[in-house]
C-alpha cells in the first residue's frame, strides 16, 4: 500500500503532542509495511532543518518539506475581515505547498492520502486533479470546539467578537472538508460521536496515537520532594489558559496544606504573562532538553485543562512513563481512564487541590495510581497493534 502522509507541521523531532502523533503514526505505517511519502510545512513558528530529521526514518519516509511563515499577524487577522476564509485555516495554504503536492502526485500513484487535520483541507482540489486516491482526514481534535470552549473563558468584547466570527468560519470549514474526504480518521471516540451527530456519515475509524512503548522507560532517579508539573507546548493557548487557572485557582489551596509544594511549568513557547509570575513556589523551568527526565524528577503530574478536544498526548507519555496525575475531565477527554484507579480526576479548584495534596501526601495511593497508569497505556496504546487495525481499515477503503 502506499500512502502520502500531509502534515501543517515538521513532525521531527516529537517534542510536543501533534509532532508526536505525526511520527508515531508514520513509524506504525512502515512498521506495517506501509511504502510511505511524508511530506511537511515547516513553519516558522515551529521549524525544524531536515538536515537535523534521523536519517533512518527520513530515507523511509521518503520525507520532505516546504517552508512558510505561517504566524498570525495583526494584518492578516484584520485583512482576513474581508474573506470568507477561516484565518486559522488560510494561513496553511500556500502556491508551493499544492506545486509540491501536484508534482509528488505525478511522480507516483498513491492508494491513500492522509491529511493530517483539517487545517489542509484547501488541497483538497489539487489532490483529487490529479489523484484517484482516497483521501482521509485525520483529525486530531474537533478544531471549533476548541475555540469554542475558549471563548467561554476569553475577556473583552472585541476580542470575543473576533474570535466568534473565526470560530463560526472554522466549523463551516470543517464540515466542509469532512463532507470532501472518503473517510475519516478521529483520535478519539468522543470526537468520531460528535461528527456523527453533526450529520457526517463518512467511513469511519477511531485511532488513539500509541506510542512505542519500548523507548518509554523512566530512569530511578530521586524524585524532588512534594514537586508538581504541568509539561507541555506553551504556545497552544489551552494549556496556558491551563497554568494560569491552576496557579490562580489552585495554587494557594495546595500550599496551605504542603508549604513546602513546587509547581514547575515546563515547555516550549512560554509566553511573557507566563514568565513574568512571581507566585511563591512556582518555578517556570522552559522548554526541556529531554522529556524523559522530566517525567522522571517530579512527583505529580497535572493537566489542568478548560478547553481542547481531541487527545492529551503528554498525558499518554506521563502515563507510560509511570507518573500519578491529576487532570480535569477536559484534559483526560477521549482517554478511558478510570478515577481513582490510573489517575484523579478533578474540574473544581478545592476538588483539584485536594486531589493533588492526596498524591503528594500518601505514598502508597500515588505508588498504586503510577503502576496503573503504566499498565492502562501498555493495553492500551501499543503503536504497532493500533496501527495495523488502521492498516485493515484502509485496505477496506
Amino acid at each position: 500500500m502506499r500512502i502520502l502522509q500531509i502534515t501543517n507541521k515538521p513532525p521531527y523531532p516529537p517534542n510536543d503532542g501533534s509532532s508526536i502523533a505525526v511520527y508515531n503514526m508514520a513509524c506504525g505505517l512502515l512498521n506495517n509495511g506501509v511504502e510511505l511519502t511524508l511530506l511537511c510545512i515547516n513553519t516558522k513558528k515551529h521549524f525544524k532543518p531536515d538536515t537535523e530529521v534521523e536519517t533512518s526514518f527520513k530515507e523511509k519516509s521518503r520525507y520532505t518539506s516546504v517552508y512558510k511563515n505561517t504566524d498570525t499577524s495583526f494584518l492578516g487577522a484584520l485583512f482576513n475581515l474581508f474573506s470568507s476564509q477561516s484565518y486559522f485555516v488560510s494561513r496553511f495554504y500556500f502556491i508551493e505547498m499544492e506545486q509540491k503536492i501536484q508534482a509528488l502526485l505525478q511522480e507516483k500513484n498513491f492508494d491513500i492520502i492522509q491529511l493530517e487535520s483539517i487545517f489542509l483541507g484547501n488541497y483538497i482540489p489539487v489532490i483529487k486533479k490529479y489523484s484517484q486516491a482516497k483521501i482521509v482526514v485525520r483529525t486530531h481534535n474537533v478544531e471549533h470546539l476548541i475555540w469554542e470552549r475558549m471563548i467561554e473563558n476569553t475577556s473583552g468584547f472585541l476580542k470575543k467578537t473576533y474570535l466568534r466570527l473565526q470560530t463560526k468560519r472554522l466549523k463551516k470549514l470543517e464540515l466542509q472538508v469532512l463532507n470532501q474526504v472518503e473517510a475519516i480518521v478521529p483520535i478519539t471516540a468522543i470526537d468520531a460521536a460528535y461528527f456523527q451527530k453533526w450529520g457526517i456519515h463518512k467511513p469511519c475509524h477511531v485511532s488513539p496515537t500509541g506510542l512505542q512503548l519500548q523507548q518509554y522507560k523512566r530512569d530511578e532517579v530521586e524524585k524532588i520532594p512534594f514537586s508538581i508539573f504541568h509539561f507541555g507546548s506553551m504556545d497552544w493557548l489551552p494549556n496556558e489558559e491551563a497554568v494560569l487557572w491552576f496557579i490562580h485557582q489552585v495554587w494557594d489551596k495546595v500550599v496551605q496544606k504542603i508549604p513546602n509544594a513546587t509547581f514547575h511549568i515546563i515547555g516550549k513557547g512560554m509566553s511573557e504573562k507566563i514568565k513574568m509570575l512571581t507566585k511563591p513556589g512556582v518555578v517556570v523551568v522552559g522548554q526541556a532538553a529531554h522529556a524523559k527526565n522530566v517525567y522522571s524528577r517530579y512527583t505529580v503530574m497535572v493537566v489542568p485543562l478548560l478547553s481542547g478536544s481531541g487527545m492529551r498526548i503528554k498525558m499518554i507519555e506521563g502515563m507510560a512513563y509511570a507518573n500519578a496525575i491529576v487532570s480535569t475531565s477536559v484534559g483526560a477527554e477521549g482517554i478511558a481512564v478510570t478515577n481513582k484507579k490510573n489517575c484523579l480526576l478533578a474540574d473544581t479548584p478545592d476538588a483539584f487541590a485536594d486531589a493533588v495534596i492526596q498524591l503528594l501526601s500518601e505514598e502508597p495511593l500515588r505508588k498504586q495510581i503510577q503502576q496503573e497508569a503504566r499498565i492502562f497505556v501498555e493495553q492500551n496504546f501499543e503503536n504497532t497493534a493500533l496501527i495495523q487495525k488502521l492498516y485493515s481499515f484502509y485496505q477496506s477503503l
